[in-house]
């Protein structure tokens, strides 16, 4: 017989809030910044880690088209989403390439393949004049990230074979660039000028795409006819070093499991690399590295309890991590207190600073233990 034991998020170790007005309010930013160009949304990951089937919907009633995921799985139950909102329609792209095998699911679901090498190139027309039809597919050039996409000697020949791309409907020509979030770097305007190089030889019909988040915000130049924000729309800063231009999207909240007062010189921790130098009070938390929370922040990051700044102290657990609150009130926290550790004073980006990784580690490192818990986004 099943016992009921409250709801899950009375019970849950860690809690993470998603705000999906917030979301739709960074796609209406982010598409506000380059109003002449068409506006998609990146959603791989399962949405960063922030659950497809909840973000899907609000990106698309906001207006988002195309879609960009990494895998065909992605794809197939993103389609799936949508279909199921209301939002049979939207294009999606499928970042990987050309699945082998896998033709006949990608055309069945009006999948688009993101063509990365010749070798798709060639496949894709094969099996277009196999099926005496035109087929879609996007094409990506590599203009320096050295990562997925055509290289130098393969974009040079195809831009001589031009007849390489024969029953194959170009629907866009996109690149990447590696180094948008530094904005006076030498490589965005060498990449720059390699796409605009490379895409003005390409059929007119498609649509020209280099910029992600960090580069819609390097300016005009750099938007051609279709922007692709992936991390600013879930609130990642996309202009380091500056005031973030989006919203806040997530709050993570741990459950304090016990309060404990320790004597001076007392370890804390594996390894004992946080040592008492007084009489300290220490909050356990129910979040660990199983739950997400980077090992790498060990005595390194912070939280926040009913508005006061404490320090982690000593290794990150796989089940827990512990806080010094010596210098906060004592009557905070309390046993199945929640605190906050990533809320809008100490934001995604300040942990993972903290940690020594990105925010998009983080956010899709967040495990299935996390209870995740929606606000806004109704339509």
């Amino acid at each position: 017989m099943m016992v009921e034991s409250g709801p899950p998020a009375a019970r849950a170790g860690a809690i993470l809030h998603v705000d999906l007005d917030a979301i739709a309010a960074n796609f209406h930013r982010v598409a506000g910044e380059a109003p002449g160009a068409a506006c998609g949304a990146a959603i791989k990951a399962n949405a960063y880690g922030l659950g497809v089937d909840r973000v899907a919907p609000v990106l698309a009633r906001a207006g988002a088209d195309p879609f960009f995921v990494a895998t065909l799985d992605e794809a197939l139950a993103l389609r799936h989403v949508l279909t199921e909102a209301g939002y049979p329609h939207p294009r999606i792209q499928v970042l990987n390439g050309l699945p082998p095998g896998d033709h006949d699911i990608l055309l069945a679901h009006g999948l688009t393949p993101v063509l990365n090498s010749l070798a798709e190139v060639e496949r894709w027309r094969q099996l277009a004049h196999a099926r005496g039809e035109a087929l879609p597919a996007a094409l990506h050039l590599d203009t320096g990230m050295s990562r997925l996409g055509l290289p130098d000697d393969e974009t040079t020949r195809l831009v001589r074979e031009p007849e390489r791309l024969n029953g194959i409907a170009l629907t866009a020509v996109m690149s990447h660039l590696a180094c948008a979030d530094h904005p006076d770097h030498a490589e965005n305007t060498a990449q720059l000028a390699r796409f605009r190089k490379a895409a003005q030889r390409m059929p007119a019909a498609a649509e020209r795409s280099l910029a992600n988040s960090s580069g819609i915000f390097l300016g005009a130049a750099y938007h051609f006819d279709l922007v692709r924000p992936g991390a600013a729309l879930y609130g990642i800063n996309p202009t380091p070093g500056r005031p973030s231009p989006v919203h806040p999207v997530v709050r993570l909240q741990g459950r304090v499991l016990q309060v404990r007062q320790i004597d001076r010189y007392r370890g804390v921790g594996y390894g004992s690399t946080y040592r008492a130098d007084r009489t300290t009070r220490l909050a356990t938390v129910a979040v660990g590295y199983a739950d997400g929370y980077p090992l790498a922040a060990s005595n390194r990051a912070h939280a926040v309890v009913a508005g006061h700044r404490v320090p982690v102290a000593g290794r990150i657990s796989m089940d827990s991590l512990i806080l010094d609150v010596s210098g906060i009130p004592a009557d905070e926290p309390l046993p199945g207190q929640l605190v906050d550790l990533i809320d809008p004073t100490h934001d995604v980006d300040a942990l993972a600073d903290e940690a020594g990784t990105i925010g998009y580690e983080l956010l899709t490192q967040l495990g299935e233990r996390v209870h995740r818990s929606y606000h806004g986004g109704d339509g």
